[in-house]
């Protein structure tokens, strides 16, 4: 199986800098370009067989750009969706650090600030790379769009990896 793990492109978030997560922002005229040129380049190289995506606007609007070129369908799986960030959503990062800021020890179990914690994160990553993987044919390419942090995730999966409790907020 061939697998692109697409992020999507950049968001009203990413200029505004603040905390994205689940908080849902569009593309900005950037990342629709960057969303295009995806969607060129996977059509002149692949014959893609499906596309995954996160329901969140910013991923789904760069799927949609991509599926318009390969015409497959999109699957859209709640399990993409990045790292649910709780109170921290939609915040600018500066406002985030001083309200929220990062406990002196935080294990990969811990609930803080309404977010979810690095064990259900990966759990969700964990039972999407599973479907994928096991309810596709093995000659199937895949395009999967996601979120930064659901990517790195997904990675680990990949890898084998186990969960680096370091892993940031």
């Amino acid at each position: 199986m061939d697998l692109f793990i697409i992020r999507h492109g950049q968001s009203e978030a990413d200029i505004l800098n603040v905390m994205e997560g689940r908080a849902d922002f569009n593309l900005t005229p950037l990342g629709y370009k960057q969303a295009e040129l995806m969607a060129e380049w996977l059509a002149s190289n692949y014959h893609i067989d499906k596309i995954y995506s996160s329901p969140l606007k910013r991923t789904s609007q760069t799927a949609e750009i991509i599926n318009k070129r390969i015409s497959t369908g999109i699957i859209y799986d709640d399990d993409l969706m990045e790292m649910q960030n709780g109170l921290l959503a939609g915040m600018d990062r500066k406002e985030a650090q001083t309200k929220y800021p990062r406990p002196a020890v935080k294990y990969p179990h811990t609930i803080i600030y309404e977010m979810e914690s690095e064990i259900q994160f990966r759990m969700r990553a964990e039972t999407v790379f599973s479907k994928i993987i096991y309810e596709n044919p093995l000659d199937s390419v895949i395009a999967v769009v996601s979120h930064g942090g659901m990517i790195n995730m997904l990675f680990q999966c990949f890898m084998g990896l186990k969960i680096n409790p370091g892993y940031g907020i």
